[in-house]
């Protein structure tokens, strides 16, 4: 620890948290806010009495969970200008961006494991309470928007919040694509200035803390959903 250099830290906090721990934190909430809205939707397929929506949801949940999301990043940077100009007609790849193919990926990769939170959480309201909403004159889409959703995402608010912090750690990942994220970032300056353990012990300090602190506000949650069930 003598040779430690606690300098490069200081010089290069800014840096980290401007554009590293910005763009972390980006990528983090918008893939939460699509994959949560395109999970909940795979969730209603999987429940729904129409066997074609809920088998083609049961291959999409399964098939993602079963990849590594390494593997679904690389595929979704190299083939979305592909699949765009497929789209558009266009006669050559449509230039994405490494943000915008990044987002796709985690909002679909997420999207699965959002799915069957959302499944577990419309399945544990009490199926009296969706009979009381038939019988009120509801339609399924009205019983499931104002009776059995609001409760579902009280039950699993806990579960939801725990695969978001799995999110922001999963993001890290997009180094392999050379973004800067706070990871980027810290290897950008520890290469720059030879100094990697400590860049590296930093980034896993902050990561540390920072998912640490989500997770007391998950136990916070967990307690008092369960004194006010």
């Amino acid at each position: 620890m003598s040779e430690f250099d606690f300098d490069v830290i200081q010089r290069s906090w800014v840096y980290l948290f401007r554009d590293g721990m910005t763009f972390t934190l980006k990528l983090t909430i918008l893939s939460t806010m699509g994959g949560l809205f395109l999970g909940t939707l795979l969730a209603l397929c999987r429940v729904a009495a129409v066997k074609p929506f809920s088998t083609l949801a049961a291959i999409y949940v399964n098939l993602l969970r079963a990849l590594p999301l390494i593997l679904v990043i690389f595929w979704f940077y190299f083939l979305v200008p592909y699949i765009g100009a497929w789209m558009t007609g266009a006669d050559r790849p449509v230039a994405v961006g490494g943000f915008t193919s990044a987002l796709i990926t985690f909002t679909l990769f997420e999207a699965a494991y959002f799915c069957e939170i959302m499944r577990a959480g419309i399945q544990s309201v009490p199926r009296g309470q969706v009979a009381a909403g038939y019988a009120l004159g509801f339609t399924y889409w009205q019983v499931m928007l104002t009776v059995v959703l609001p409760q579902a995402f009280r039950n699993m608010t806990p579960v939801l919040l725990t695969q978001v912090i799995v999110l922001f750690q999963d993001t890290s990942l997009v180094y392999v694509l050379s973004l800067t994220d706070f990871l980027g970032a810290a290897v950008k300056v520890a290469q720059r200035d030879g100094r990697l353990i400590e860049m590296y012990m930093f980034v896993a300090v902050v990561y540390f803390i920072m998912s640490y602190a989500a997770s007391l506000l998950v136990r916070y949650l967990r307690r008092r959903t369960a004194i006010v069930a």
